[in-house]
């Protein structure tokens, strides 16, 4: 197998540098020229995860036609709102039977497409031909350090799924097949609204009672959403839906989390993303998910709630007392 990695943040990084662990060689695409220059030259990515040293196998491109040439698998882990402008400008160079594994957490804000939606039309293909999705509780930083950790691999195609677990498995990575790529990326996205709302019941001191009912509640959330648009529901109560949300929304190593528990403590959104590098993919998929919620008249109210203040400045502390103030209802109900 020839892998190429598109992407070179903390989670391009971490999938890199574990092929290479394997002793594969693999290339890897960047858009920053330091990032190209300080893996190929002291094998050491200045900007994400910094700290870990990087595996001899890894070869790091600017030129897209460079990193393409000669793989015949191609990881995608660059940032949702990146995505569609990166793969167009990469079908020019790679052949259209090349499979594509997607990494990426997020929906295109515009089409409110998933990312096997955005795949299928730039490669004029239906949806899910060639493609995988790798989803679960990952933080990049705990992979490269090799701790343990179980993901998913989604594909309507099992030769492919196999193909691509058999690729990135190890004796600390362990990879479980899925055949529901909708359930699996919609899980990996909508987490990411709900750590950034964990965050802020975080940053209020509201308390683990709090936190754990939003836990709960944000998965009953996932879930509504996700069936609507053709998911198993079974998918949401698995490492990539309920997994991933625990993950993201309780982990110190959480980009949303961190976000929701600045929010609270009074600073503002546009001067929080002022000063982080990293992108935080749940306040665009906010958007997206409240957008989707309105289209498919799916009951969403912490995600209407989060949106508020996202969009609306809404007070973060007025915004809980609403959501815990409305009708009372069966758990289970809609």
């Amino acid at each position: 197998m020839k892998p190429a990695v598109i992407g070179a943040g903390n989670w391009g990084t971490a999938i890199a540098n574990l092929l290479g662990k394997k002793n594969i060689r693999v290339k890897i695409w960047a858009r920053e020229t330091e990032v190209v220059e300080g893996i190929n030259r002291r094998k050491l990515n200045p900007l994400f995860l910094a700290n870990v040293a990087l595996s001899e196998n890894i070869s790091a491109y600017h030129d897209l036609s460079e990193t393409a040439e000669g793989c015949n698998m191609v990881i995608m882990a660059t940032p949702s709102q990146f995505y569609r402008d990166t793969l167009e400008k990469l079908v020019r160079v790679l052949p259209g039977n090349v499979p594509i594994i997607s990494a990426v957490k997020g929906i295109e804000e515009d089409s409110l497409m998933l990312i096997s939606q955005v795949t299928a039309d730039i490669r004029k293909q239906p949806e899910g031909e060639r493609f995988a999705v790798l989803s679960g509780p990952t933080f990049a930083e705990e992979v490269a350090a090799g701790k343990p950790t179980a993901a998913v691999i989604a594909s309507k195609d099992k030769n492919l799924a196999g193909d691509a677990r058999k690729l990135l498995s190890t004796d600390y990575f362990r990879l479980y097949l899925n055949s529901d790529i909708i359930g699996v990326q919609l899980g990996g996205a909508l987490k990411n609204i709900f750590a950034i709302a964990s965050g802020i019941i975080a940053g209020l001191d509201l308390g683990l009672n709090t936190q754990a009912a939003l836990i709960s509640r944000g998965n009953a959330e996932m879930t509504r959403l996700a069936v609507k648009l053709g998911a198993d529901p079974k998918t949401l109560s698995g490492l990539a839906g309920v997994g991933d949300l625990i993950l993201t929304a309780t982990g110190s190593l959480s980009r949303n989390r961190t976000l929701g528990m600045r929010l609270a403590r009074g600073e503002s959104l546009e001067d929080i993303k002022s000063t982080t590098l990293t992108v935080a993919e749940g306040i665009r998929t906010t958007l997206a998910a409240f957008k989707l919620a309105r289209k498919t008249k799916t009951d969403m109210p912490i995600v209407e709630a989060l949106h508020g203040v996202l969009y609306e400045s809404k007070p973060v502390r007025e915004t809980v007392k609403l959501l815990m103030g409305r009708p009372l209802k069966d758990e289970f109900g809609e």
